[in-house]
């Protein structure tokens, strides 16, 4: 099992600078990778072409790149410039974002999700490997017919022969899609202890395409806050995953509060989510039980992270995209090198 390192959302709270503090200790580290996010603020992609200037080893990955915001071939572009400014280091991380950002921010009605996924990576695949733009899509077609459009190619080429494409999923029927079509899937709140449920579709969509679970890479994000007291390192984690559960899309489309609620949380979740949605986000934390907080984090003393690192890695997790939580940089760089020391 490898590490990754995600730097988050540029400007909240952490400078340029301090990224490129705790990115650069990663790599000393041994941190194969370091991922950047975006969702209504910074945009990944500078973030990573600055990174891939000031590294040498560690991989880049677009955490996620969000598909309404990009066209297919605009993201192919982008993933082609990266992997050249790096060298080769380029992981091509994509996801559908949700309803409200897809609509609210981006004006790209959130419908069809399947099939734009598909026929999004289908576009990329070609675009990447520099085949002339064809696509007779019911969700894109290249060129548009009755008009001036002209089939063209990339006029780069990358430099890893496939960029490896992973996509972020969380329902059964986008993680089916992922393992039919992606190198990665990129899971949040993804509980050890569940792991054979909750890995059931991707494997079932990658016997779809004749492959099995070793050919698709996986790869969850996970909040960590090492501390010796165990109750001081979950109350870290409880506004941030309130805000996922409780209030991350609306009281009748939240994928997170789903998920909590395929866990075994149904009153909980239910609970999280209606303090959230009332304004009462203190209490919606409070709510949020322990038992969910250690399943989906990695949170407490040394011998308890190390243990959990060795479920996730039974688990079948080839890659632990980590966040490490503390209020000052020096406590979150001695994170990172102590996660890595107790993997």
């Amino acid at each position: 099992m490898k590490l990754g390192l995600s730097v988050g959302y540029w400007g909240l709270g952490v400078t340029s600078e301090q990224q490129l503090e705790m990115v650069t200790a990663a790599e000393e580290a041994g941190y194969d990778s370091v991922w950047s996010a975006e969702a209504y603020g910074s945009d990944a992609a500078p973030v990573l072409g600055w990174l891939a200037g000031q590294t040498s080893r560690i991989r880049l990955g677009s955490g996620i790149f969000q598909m309404p915001a990009r066209s297919p071939a605009m993201t192919a572009m982008t993933a082609a410039t990266l992997d050249n400014l790096s060298n080769g280091r380029m992981i091509l991380g994509i996801g559908s974002s949700g309803p409200q950002v897809a609509e609210g921010w981006h004006g790209q009605r959130f419908a069809r999700q399947l099939r734009r996924t598909r026929e999004y990576v289908e576009v990329l695949r070609k675009a990447l490997g520099r085949e002339r733009l064809v696509h007779d899509g019911e969700i894109y077609q290249l060129p548009l017919p009755d008009g001036p459009g002209k089939a063209l190619k990339l006029m780069i080429s990358p430099v890893q022969e496939r960029i490896p494409i992973f996509i972020a999923a969380i329902g059964p029927k986008n993680t089916a899609l992922t393992g039919e079509i992606a190198d990665g899937w990129i899971p949040f709140m993804f509980a050890a202890e569940h792991a054979e449920e909750i890995r059931k579709p991707l494997e079932e969509g990658a016997a779809r395409a004749g492959r099995s679970l070793d050919d698709v890479e996986i790869a969850p994000t996970v909040n960590v806050c090492i501390d010796d007291d165990v109750d001081r390192a979950r109350d870290v984690m409880r506004p941030f995953l309130a805000l996922y559960v409780g209030g991350m899309g609306s009281r009748e489309q939240n994928f997170y509060n789903a998920m909590a609620r395929r866990y075994g949380f149904e009153d909980a979740a239910r609970e999280v989510q209606d303090l959230y949605l009332e304004g009462k986000k203190e209490e919606a934390a409070a709510k949020l039980p322990a038992e969910l907080i250690d399943m989906v984090s990695l949170v407490g003393p040394r011998d308890r992270v190390r243990e959990r690192l060795a479920m996730l890695r039974e688990a079948g997790v080839g890659t632990l995209i980590t966040t490490p939580f503390a209020l000052d940089l020096d406590r979150r760089i001695q994170m990172i090198r102590e996660l890595a020391k107790l993997l």
